[in-house]
């Protein structure tokens, strides 16, 4: 079956998307611990969400890179990461999409929230031919991600280092096996069609 190039997959319920981050422990551990983000956790700074797992094993080398070793999942409110794709603005400039560099400029700098697609990844880490949402939070979004939109933080930093020893060891197949189960997000048409590089 053929994958669109731009699709959101995602572990999802009817009122909650579970997103990925990695921390240092100074952030990550208190952050699981107590359900929200601690007061180190800055809500003046962009902050990046992803809902593929395996995306972020590759971002944070299964939790081995510096700064990265706690990896949370962070379940927000679904109604919550829709007013982030309703608020967002593709992080470049796209001919087609945008009437041109400088209106995609003013849109950037208006918006909350940015979009990336990102070649999405399989369990040795390699590029997919399909895409990966990441979203970036800044300003409000980013104060409503910690303050409003949190409903737990899990870490899944052991579930990240299980699942890379079984893909070492060559097991593939019981590695799929313990990876969250990410299905096509129904966020509609309407919410991504300007958000589709």
């Amino acid at each position: 079956m053929h994958e669109p190039s731009h699709r959101i997959r995602a572990l999802h319920t009817d009122s909650t998307v579970t997103v990925y981050q990695a921390y240092s422990p100074v952030i990550g551990v208190p952050a699981a611990r107590d359900g929200r983000f601690p007061a180190a956790w800055k809500r003046d700074r962009m902050t990046w969400i992803k809902p593929s797992f395996l995306w972020m094993m590759y971002r944070c080398g299964w939790g081995a890179k510096e700064g990265q070793e706690t990896v949370l999942a962070v379940e927000i409110t679904r109604e919550g990461f829709e007013w982030a794709l309703r608020h967002a603005a593709l992080s470049h400039y796209e001919r087609g999409v945008h009437p041109d560099r400088d209106s995609w400029r003013r849109e950037l700098r208006r918006a909350p929230t940015r979009v990336q697609w990102d070649p999405e990844r399989d369990l040795r880490l390699a590029a997919l031919p399909y895409r990966s949402l990441q979203l970036g939070l800044s300003g409000e979004a980013a104060r409503r991600y910690a303050d409003e939109w949190t409903v737990a933080i899990t870490d899944v930093t052991p579930l990240a280092h299980e699942v890379r020893a079984l893909v070492r060891g060559g097991d593939l197949e019981k590695a799929s096996r313990l990876l969250p189960e990410e299905r096509v997000y129904p966020a509609g048409d309407e919410l991504l069609a300007r958000l589709r590089a």
